[in-house]
């Protein structure tokens, strides 16, 4: 209960309030009673008698008593007449009497006391208060000073987390999405840097076969036309790719719709075109799951086409096989080739952007995004990726992601 308190700023503000108020409304109350009671005369007979010296009784009367004079009282003789008489002292020195009631001091008396009152709660809550106020403002000014210098171009800025309430959690907040926008700023910058640097190539290419195409023959002009288209094809699935990349990064929300895609049938088409083998169990003809079948289809293409590159003893596709398992609620997608394989200490490595095995890009091109996207379709799917050694020769690539309903589908 007290934790859920804690958590809540507003409350402990009430409270602290409520609390100052309750405080001090007692204690100016007691001192309000103590200072009446201390001003109130004594109290007086109801009736005195007024008797002779001789015991006879002449009359009796209720005082009447009026702040700061003497005592009055009124009375009837035995023989019908009124009479009235006052009891003071007398003083020697002609001093006039004092008042048998001192009067309570001006500021002291309604409706000024009120305010006073009034006055000191106010002051008592405001003290009370200072301390709570000023440890929140201290923590708002801490984020307000970050959120500037965040503005102003420094990225790197993170505010303290202190407490477990609103400003904390915005505090933790801002961090996460600090940190978030940084990194998205850092593969901008990577992925313009290593775009520019990978597109000079097929344009110089293009160019340099353009001025080719002017001073050779017709077989060579036929073969420079053909440079030339091979590099426009390349260069535009470079920009296909860059793009796709900065999408992925951003993790854009529109990047289709989501419904449930068929593997099997997926895999099988992709297959067919490099001419891997497709290994699924049998009698599984459909194992459906939740995504974007272009995405999919992208993820599965980009690991067929790695398998053929690398796998350069069968450019045909043989040697590269395809494995699609259900596993405890889970898809395993697998790709091995026959290739040289990948280094252990290059196994993570190779999904960063634009990043290639040493020697890579003068045997086999390439420009290091295919397993970059493979990996970024594969989170957005919420599914992981990991690069294994194929046993014998080459490597294997595993993806893992849910089943659309935690079994396959059977025919």
């Amino acid at each position: 209960m007290f934790k859920g308190l804690s958590r809540h700023l507003y409350l402990r503000i009430w409270l602290a309030v409520v609390a100052g108020v309750a405080v001090l409304m007692l204690v100016v109350g007691w001192f309000w009673r103590a200072s009446v009671e201390h001003n109130m005369p004594p109290p007086m007979p109801r009736d005195w008698i007024i008797m002779t010296p001789k015991g006879e009784v002449l009359g009796t009367s209720a005082p009447r008593h009026r702040p700061g004079m003497p005592l009055d009282f009124a009375f009837t003789m035995p023989d019908g007449r009124e009479m009235q008489l006052q009891i003071q002292r007398k003083w020697e020195d002609g001093r006039p009497p004092p008042r048998l009631h001192r009067e309570p001091p001006w500021w002291a008396t309604p409706p000024y006391g009120f305010f006073w009152m009034l006055g000191l709660i106010g002051l008592a809550i405001a003290l009370g208060l200072y301390p709570v106020v000023r440890r929140l403002t201290q923590r708002l000014e801490g984020l307000q000073r970050g959120v500037q210098r965040w503005g102003e171009g420094d990225l790197s800025v993170r505010v303290p987390v202190q407490g477990d309430d609103e400003v904390a959690d915005l505090s933790q907040r801002f961090n996460q999405a600090a940190e978030r926008i940084e990194g998205l700023m850092a593969s901008q910058k990577s992925l313009l840097a290593n775009a520019s640097h990978e597109l000079r190539s097929p344009m110089a290419r293009i160019r340099m076969g353009l001025e080719l195409m002017d001073v050779a023959n017709a077989d060579m002009r036929q073969r420079s036309r053909g440079e030339i288209l091979r590099n426009m094809a390349e260069l535009d699935q470079l920009i296909d790719e860059i793009l796709l990349a900065s999408r992925l990064d951003a993790k854009e929300a529109d990047m289709g719709t989501i419904e449930a895609v068929d593997l099997v049938g997926l895999c099988a088409e992709e297959c067919a075109r490099v001419g891997a083998v497709l290994d699924v169990p049998s009698g599984m003809h459909t194992l459906e799951v939740q995504g974007v079948a272009k995405l999919l289809r992208r993820m599965v293409r980009n690991l067929l086409e790695n398998a053929r590159r690398y796998g350069a003893a069968a450019p045909d596709g043989e040697g590269i096989v395809l494995s699609l398992r259900s596993e405890q609620h889970q898809v395993l997608l697998t790709v091995c080739d026959n290739g040289p394989g990948v280094p252990p200490e290059y196994r993570e490595r190779i999904f960063e952007p634009f990043f290639r095995l040493p020697g890579a890009s003068e045997r086999v091109g390439g420009v290091g995004l295919g397993l970059s996207l493979v990996k970024s379709i594969a989170l957005r799917h919420h599914g992981v990726v990991r690069c294994t050694e194929r046993q014998g020769c080459g490597a294997c690539f595993e993806v893992r992601f849910l089943c659309l309903d935690s079994t396959s589908r059977e025919s």
